[in-house]
C-alpha cells in the first residue's frame, strides 16, 4: 500500500527557509505522537546529537526514548516486540539506505505476523527514515539511494508514506499513527535533494 504525499508542484526551488520548515514541522510531528501514551521512540540520535533527528526529539521525555547502537535488523526485532506488548514504537532510522539492513525483519516478520499468526497478532510500528540529503553536498551512494518502490513491491500490510513538504510532514505521521497497521513514513526533504531543486 502506497500513500502519497502532496509533492506541491510547479517545480519550485527551495531555499534554506523551506528546509527549515521541513526541520520545524518535523519536530512538531513528533510532539503530536508524543502525546499518544502508548508511543515510544527508538533508534540512533533519539536520545544524543549527531542527526538532524536528534534536533526533533527536543522536548520529548526521556522515560520515552531508547537510544540504541547501529544494529537495524535488531532495532526492527525490538520494534516488532514492542508492538505485540502494546507499544506504539516510532523505529527511527536516519537514512533510508540503513533501513536496507532490516529487511528481513521487516519483511518477513512485521509485514507478514499478521497473516502468519492468522489474525492474532496485529503489530504496529511506525517507521521513520529519509532519503539522504544530495544538497549541499552529497554524501555518496551508500547515503542517499532512493528505494521507495522496492520497498512498496515487497510490502503488503506495511503502508508506505511519502512526504515532501513541511505542510505533509504532521499529516502523514497523524495517519500512520491513526493506522492499524504499520507504516513507513519517508521524508523526502526538497531542499536537500538536488532532483527536486530544478528549477
Amino acid at each position: 500500500m502506497t500513500i502519497k504525499g502532496d509533492t506541491g508542484g510547479g517545480g519550485r526551488r527551495l531555499d534554506d527557509t523551506i528546509v527549515s520548515a521541513f526541520t520545524d514541522a518535523c519536530a512538531q510531528a513528533m510532539q503530536v505522537l508524543a502525546h499518544d501514551p502508548r508511543v515510544m521512540f527508538l533508534g540512533q540520535n533519539v536520545c544524543y546529537p549527531g542527526h538532524v533527528v536528534y534536533d526533533s526529539m527536543q522536548g520529548i521525555p526521556d522515560n520515552c526514548k531508547i537510544e540504541l547502537p547501529v544494529a537495524e535488523a535488531m532495532q526492527m526485532g525490538i520494534s516488532t516486540g514492542l508492538a505485540l506488548a502494546g507499544f506504539v514504537p516510532v523505529t527511527i532510522y536516519p537514512r533510508i539506505d540503513f533501513l536496507l539492513l532490516a529487511i528481513d525483519q521487516l519483511v518477513n516478520h512485521l509485514d507478514k505476523l499478521e497473516k502468519m499468526s492468522q489474525g492474532q497478532f496485529k503489530p504496529k510500528v511506525i517507521i521513520r527514515t529519509m532519503l539522504g540529503a544530495t544538497y549541499p553536498l552529497d554524501p555518496g551512494p551508500q547515503h542517499s539511494g532512493d528505494y521507495i518502490e522496492a520497498f512498496e513491491a515487497m510490502l503488503t500490510n506495511v503502508a508506505v508514506i511519502t512526504t515532501c513538504w513541511p505542510y505533509d510532514v504532521v499529516s502523514a505521521y497523524k495517519v500512520a499513527l491513526q493506522r492499524h497497521q504499520s507504516t513507513i513514513v519517508i521524508e523526502i526533504d526538497r531542499g536537500k535533494r538536488l532532483e527536486y531543486r530544478q528549477d
